[in-house]
């Protein structure tokens, strides 16, 4: 399994740079592909052009509900069946949604068995690309290791160097192995070099992409031959050699 997780802040464009890395991998026959959108806006669904079933907070919020209520040994059962429930199957990839993160309540219980099911669920595809808010909070609640590739995306602009450093610096505080991290420039023509942080792609502003978002249109409408998607495709094939991680990872077990 290959993991690729996507960061930056509100209107950056990760939400859209998470459905075109779907789209490649699903394009190029390289599935099953598990996409996770793990921000509180929950906007993938809508780039990919799937209405979400439920959502992983809803499952939460029941098992916190029913806390002792229920044995140990049903709790478990009930929260697998609702986990198949709310993911959201799709041609070529399926949908996970987190939901809105916690609560005031204590969902420590409830949190425990969504870590176990998590991991027992990613590892039954060959990639798994995690949409996460800017905080990350629930990659850094992952328990299955690595992650291979995080992706920050960013404008060409003082905050956007700015939130690009601080979500940096944020993984590599995380409980987790981050494998590669770098930065995507999107919606410009040519990226900065910022100290130690790798560039993995510029992705230019295309129309095609604007229309798409601003109208709630899937990613599979704008066409594959545009600009910002071949340069996506270029950053999996050059910097992320994407396609090495799965056979390399395979080698590892």
């Amino acid at each position: 399994m290959a993991t690729i997780a996507i960061s930056g802040k509100g209107g950056s464009g990760k939400t859209t740079l998470a459905a075109m890395i779907v789209r490649c991998i699903v394009m190029r026959g390289r599935g099953p592909v598990l996409a996770v959108d793990a921000d509180p806006n929950s906007c993938l669904g809508l780039m990919l052009g799937v209405e979400p079933a439920g959502t992983i907070a809803q499952l939460r919020d029941q098992a916190a509900e029913k806390g002792r209520a229920a044995g140990g040994i049903d709790r478990l059962r009930s929260f697998e069946y609702g986990l198949q429930q709310v993911i959201t199957e799709a041609k070529g990839f399926d949908l996970l949604t987190m939901g809105r993160p916690e609560g005031p309540g204590c969902y420590c219980s409830a949190n425990n068995i969504l870590r176990t099911f998590l991991d027992k669920l990613s590892s039954q595809y060959k990639y798994v690309v995690i949409d996460n808010e800017a905080g990350m909070e629930h990659l850094s609640r992952r328990t299955n290791g690595n992650v291979d590739a995080l992706c920050i995306v960013a404008e060409q602009t003082a905050v956007g160097e700015t939130t690009a450093r601080r979500i940096f610096a944020l993984a590599k505080a995380l409980p987790i192995a981050v494998k590669q991290i770098g930065i995507v420039w999107n919606k410009t023509e040519q990226g900065i070099q910022l100290d130690e942080i790798e560039t993995l792609g510029v992705v230019p502003f295309d129309p095609q992409l604007l229309d798409a978002s601003a109208n709630g249109k899937t990613i599979f409408t704008v066409n594959e031959t545009n600009r910002a998607f071949l340069a996506v495709g270029r950053m999996l094939d050059d910097k992320l050699k994407l396609w090495r991680i799965l056979n390399a990872n395979s080698a590892d077990r």
